[in-house]
């Protein structure tokens, strides 16, 4: 990761206070090409950073070598997308990150979130934010400090509370949730492969529907609670159960008999590999495909 360094006096790539390469103030495709060029000088690409394109200044925003004179006032860029580069460059300094992380636009707050250069004083400000799509993100950080995942137990969003239970691997805040009443929190331990196996067996029993069929979707079961699901209440249940690709041969041939015709079809005809059973992803943290509108990195419109 690349070290933002204050750059005064000749550039030291140069070896003087000449380069060989042109002065800024050529036209906007010759300035982008010198923003990208890896061999120009750092004082360069301080001037670049004031220039009139946004181009050029995004090229210099999400280069790992700018200076920090160069990145500094990009945080403050009316561009927003200059910004959310900025956000984005693992060599941004924490003090332009805790400044970002505060931003008007979501999309650059989003972005710090997935910086590798985030400490703790960032993910502090993270959990104070009013937005809760990025406490969310910071609930999905693995290894997050124990204060900070005490804070978002009691987070006042479900959804928040929801994405911690589903990422986390602290034990202790696994069991603080376990006792969440909103059902879409323990539906998302459900899906935590890190719960224990009497944790697992206590949501197989949970009364919600979708905490059950979350569990048999995500995760697998001790063959006591494999028998009580078989013959469960809930249809959802038992189809997802002959969806699953974590169940045991012989809890599917027993589905095969199930009296709902959907549900012993499901089994029957079951394929592994065939992309029934959802699969708990890694979070993309901060990340916005190109061209796409208003909505939350998960890819829900808020």
């Amino acid at each position: 990761m690349g070290k933002q360094q204050d750059v005064g006096g000749p550039d030291r790539h140069s070896g003087s206070g000449t380069t060989n390469h042109p002065a800024t103030g050529g036209s906007a495709d010759a300035q982008l090409a010198l923003a990208q060029d890896p061999a120009t000088p750092q004082m360069t690409l301080i001037e670049l950073a004031s220039d009139p394109s946004a181009a050029v200044r995004k090229a210099v925003a999400a280069r790992a070598d700018a200076p920090a004179q160069a990145l500094r006032p990009l945080t403050r860029d009316p561009d927003r997308q200059v910004r959310e580069t900025v956000a984005r460059n693992p060599s941004t300094s924490v003090g332009n990150l805790l400044r970002l992380v505060k931003d008007a636009d979501r999309w650059v707050r989003w972005a710090v979130a997935g910086n590798p250069a985030c400490d703790e004083s960032v993910r502090q400000a993270m959990a104070e934010a009013p937005d809760k799509e990025l406490r969310g993100l910071l609930a999905e950080t693995r290894g997050l400090e124990p204060d900070l995942a005490a804070r978002l137990i009691d987070d006042v969003s479900p959804e928040v509370r929801e994405r911690l239970a589903t990422h986390t691997d602290d034990s202790d805040v696994i069991t603080a949730l376990m006792a969440d009443r909103t059902a879409r929190v323990r539906k998302g331990l459900a899906r935590n492969p890190r719960t224990t196996a009497a944790q697992r067996s206590v949501l197989a029993q949970d009364p919600v529907v979708d905490v059950r069929a979350a569990l048999v979707r995500a995760v697998e079961l001790d063959e006591a609670d494999l028998a009580r699901l078989v013959d469960d209440r809930a249809v959802q249940v038992r189809l997802a159960l002959a969806k699953s690709e974590v169940v045991p041969a012989h809890i599917r041939q027993a589905l095969g008999r199930d009296p709902d015709e959907t549900v012993a079809s499901a089994a029957r005809s079951f394929r592994p590999g065939s992309g029934n059973s959802p699969v708990v992803r890694a979070p993309r943290v901060g990340h916005r495909r190109s061209g796409t509108g208003p909505g939350r990195p998960g890819g829900t419109a808020r």
